[in-house]
């Protein structure tokens, strides 16, 4: 695994290891671990009742603003939040606790906090993370698994959008404890919807457009992850994989390291490439745009080699008119690509001191 991802090494953060106490329960003498009493999070899950029906408000939120909250939480209601905070420390409540809490999180705008600054909580959402690494592999997991953990990275979500929890976080690198259910190809459903729901997770961290979520990142193997699930997952996983490209390409930092070597500037380009023909049979005009939007931002890259290799390799599908009904009423799109075509046409003398070209 690690050879596939060579072009993309970078020294990584230290394993993160579940927190002291995480794989204790009461019925072993243990309430389960505590982080620090600095950390807790909030923010997107999506369970198989909302992923069937268009992935609900979870994933989708990536995308677009935050949905109103109510202006205000009834006593009794949050005097319940409070006690099913409380039950997550014990197995034989938590997965009632983590359903009711999933579902009121974007009711309670404090929740994350609450989460975070609580005995125990984040240390047993790791360990339903942790509980199904061994049915990854060989791919074993049931509807009912991926059920629960969903509901749990819902929490976690919330957690990770949070300003005032983002950065602890990120601290206690808790999204590596997610990369093992990207990495996992299998097509059932219940893998489908960890998968998206554990995108949606590094979608909130890449959608508050800050430096330190962008660095993290780059720290970590996301990037092939994502192009993966681009090339070989469900429409609403490529476009929550593509979103979370697009917005590490948005960042100067981004950029120049994905455009620091041919290899690695190359595997994205073939990505989108592969992308572009398969929407030309199957058009989506949400993902069409974040395609769009990745090529032009690599049409920014000020070394002129980078612009001639992807001259060279920009589809004639996004040259002619295949796009045109789909584009048809998304003035926007139309014109990063029009843009698109102007930046590639620009230019056209190639600089020697470019990307790096592989070895003859």
């Amino acid at each position: 695994m690690r050879r596939a991802f060579a072009p993309w090494s970078r020294p990584l953060p230290a394993s993160p290891a579940v927190p002291e106490g995480a794989g204790r329960d009461r019925a072993h003498g243990g309430r389960g671990g505590l982080l620090s009493p600095a950390r807790r999070q909030h923010r997107h899950c999506s369970h198989h009742a909302q992923l069937s029906h268009g992935c609900g408000s979870n994933v989708m939120d990536v995308f677009g603003a935050k949905k109103p909250v109510p202006t205000a939480l009834a006593q009794v209601d949050r005097e319940k939040i409070y006690q099913w905070i409380n039950e997550l420390s014990s197995p034989e409540t938590r997965e009632n606790a983590l359903l009711e809490l999933s579902k009121k999180r974007e009711s309670v705008p404090d929740l994350a906090p609450m989460l975070w600054h609580s005995f125990g909580t984040i240390a047993a959402l790791l360990q339903e993370i942790v509980n199904i690494y061994p049915s990854i592999n060989p791919p074993t997991l049931t509807a009912h698994q991926s059920n629960r953990v969903c509901n749990a990275l819902a929490l976690l979500q919330c957690v990770a959008s949070h300003p005032e929890t983002r950065s602890a976080f990120l601290a206690a690198h808790i999204p590596l404890f997610l990369y093992p259910f990207l990495h996992t190809v299998s097509k059932t459903r219940p893998f489908e919807y960890l998968r998206l729901t554990s995108l949606g997770v590094i979608g909130a961290l890449v959608k508050t457009d800050e430096q330190e979520v962008i660095n993290f990142l780059l720290t970590t193997e996301i990037i092939p992850l994502c192009l993966r699930i681009m090339e070989s997952g469900s429409e609403l996983s490529k476009t929550v994989a593509t979103f979370i490209l697009q917005k590490i390409l948005l960042d100067d930092t981004g950029l120049a390291y994905i455009c620091q070597t041919y290899e690695r500037f190359s595997h994205v380009a073939m990505i989108l490439g592969k992308m572009v023909l398969q929407l030309s049979k199957e058009p989506s005009a949400r993902l069409l745009k974040h395609v769009v939007r990745c090529y032009l931002r690599l049409s920014d890259n000020p070394r002129c080699r980078a612009r001639e290799a992807l001259r060279q390799c920009l589809p004639d599908q996004l040259k002619d008119t295949t796009f045109a009904q789909v584009l048809k009423d998304d003035t926007t799109t139309k014109r990063w690509l029009a843009q698109l075509v102007k930046n590639l046409q620009e230019g056209q003398v190639t600089d020697p001191r470019g990307i790096p070209l592989p070895p003859q």
